[in-house]
């Protein structure tokens, strides 16, 4: 005798597959849910579940005026830890927590209107804590054969990563804006083959002068930087990709509406900006205004010429000044204590050239101090004739420069140079329809023969300045055969500044 065995039932063909979900449906009990069995669905409801069920994009189905909730493996993983036993559970029941905001749509799908977003926020606590959620979707009606609905359908996407994640690269790009602002020089970044600014901090935008350039090219915003071969140089970075750095380099930028161009010097570099493909698609540019500190180091190079000049000319008149002591004294002690005060007259005056500053002063008093290093009689080597004349600290200063170098080349090339020369310093005020004139003649005799200079030293532009605080200030400077000649002419009112 044979026992015969009961063939296992089939599973309903909608419910085949579908994964954890659709094994999921196949062991649940229906008879006592309000959907009842399976086979029994409607056809609408029959077809997309199988729909769902074959899909990989997230997606459930509420049905019936109870709003009964069905869905697919990769929903379920939405659901977290509401998974399994929100299958086949209402919706609302499901979604407690988040009801309020989603009421309203589902209540619209089954009025029959559609609903769309392309990100909605939640806070779900699907895993037994709240947490920010971001979803896309679309809640559409599903009708039956006569148009009346009988439930919705969604497909939808969970976007939680990418929003944070884009939220993420705004606050770096943020933070990374906010460096660059507070970085220390000119920064813009550029893009495409057109080079559009795409930021510029305050620093660059101080540099081209205010403009605003961000959402312009830069033949657009900086058209005068195109024929100086910039806009070159950034079509070949992009090109190769290559870093581009220029030290010291010119350039000229009109920083006013409709002004001038101003030359400012600038270190600078471009750095391509790598995208996803690894091609150049735009340009990091850094730059850095070191005008005033060329024009310093300029200043410098010239200090530093006119020191070397001067320390030259102070040697030579040490030189000299020791010769004459030394011809002119009758022992060695006396040369000695000779030589001491001059040497300390030459410090003092020496001091005044560095610090910039002296006080004020009676004309005799300075023309003294220049003669006091070459000869210690006023008989001797000098005659000095003037009347008594108090001039300011500044005229003081500058008038103090004229004759020590006056004196300096007549002690290297003139009349102090040899025993025999003689040297006259006078001065005089003349009345003029302009006013008062200050009027100093400086004339050397008796030395070797003189000739004209072949080059205009930094001594002789020293002289040519004339006295910096004077209105009008005049100096007339000639090589006669029998010794140089000097003339300064100056306003009065300059003299007693």
């Amino acid at each position: 005798m044979s026992t015969l065995v009961q063939p296992l039932a089939e599973p309903d063909p909608i419910l085949q597959e579908g994964g954890e979900c659709g094994a999921l449906m196949r062991a649940m009990d229906w008879s006592s849910n309000p959907l009842g069995e399976p086979s029994n669905w409607p056809p609408e409801l029959r077809v997309i579940v199988g729909i769902a069920l074959g899909s990989t994009q997230p997606m459930f189905i509420v049905w019936g005026p109870e709003r009964i909730t069905l869905y697919n493996d990769s929903y379920a993983r939405i659901c977290g830890s509401r998974h399994p036993a929100g299958m086949g559970q209402p919706f609302h029941e499901l979604w407690f927590d988040i009801w309020d905001q989603i009421d309203p749509i589902v209540t619209d799908a089954y009025n029959g209107i559609s609903t769309s977003m392309d990100d909605i926020e939640l806070i779900m606590h699907r895993n037994g804590y709240p947490e920010e959620t971001h979803f896309a979707f679309s809640y559409s009606p599903i009708r039956g054969s006569s148009g009346e609905v009988l439930g919705m359908f969604c497909p939808c996407v969970e976007t939680t990563n990418q929003v944070m994640l884009q939220r993420r690269l705004e606050r770096e790009r943020g933070h990374m804006r906010h460096v660059f602002e507070m970085a220390l020089g000119a920064v813009a970044i550029l893009s495409g083959p057109q080079h559009v600014f795409t930021f510029a901090n305050n620093e660059y935008q101080m540099l081209v002068g205010h403009r605003a350039v961000v959402g312009q090219s830069v033949a657009e915003a900086l058209a005068e930087v195109v024929d100086q071969g910039f806009v070159t140089l950034l079509d070949t970075v992009l090109a190769t990709g290559e870093t581009y750095i220029g030290r010291g380099v010119e350039i000229g930028l009109q920083r006013t509406p409709g002004g001038p161009v101003d030359t400012r010097i600038v270190d600078f570099a471009y750095h391509a900006i790598r995208g996803p493909d690894g091609k150049a698609d735009g340009i990091f540019v850094q730059a850095l205004d070191i005008t005033e500190r060329a024009d310093a180091e300029r200043q410098q190079q010239v200090l530093n010429i006119e020191l070397a000049h001067r320390m030259k000319n102070q040697l030579s008149v040490i030189q000299a000044v020791a010769n004459q002591t030394f011809r002119s004294a009758r022992d060695i002690h006396e040369a000695k204590e000779s030589l001491i005060q001059r040497i300390s007259v030459l410090a003092r005056a020496q001091e005044v050239l560095f610090s910039g500053t002296a006080d004020p002063a009676t004309v005799e008093a300075i023309v003294k101090e220049v003669v006091s290093l070459h000869d210690s009689t006023i008989d001797g080597r000098f005659r000095i004739s003037g009347p008594e004349l108090l001039v300011g600290p500044r005229a003081t200063l500058s008038l103090s420069l004229m004759l020590h170098e006056l004196s300096t080349n007549a002690a290297k090339y003139g009349a102090l140079s040899g025993e025999t020369g003689l040297v006259s310093v006078a001065w005089r005020v003349d009345q003029t329809a302009e006013g008062e004139k200050f009027v100093l003649q400086w004339d050397e005799s008796g030395g070797p023969s003189v000739s004209v200079p072949t080059h205009t030293g930094s001594g002789t532009r020293l002289l040519q300045a004339g006295v910096s605080s004077a209105r009008f200030c005049q100096v007339e400077l000639s090589y006669e055969p029998t010794g140089a000649r000097c003339t300064i002419r100056v306003d009065m009112d300059g003299m007693r500044i």
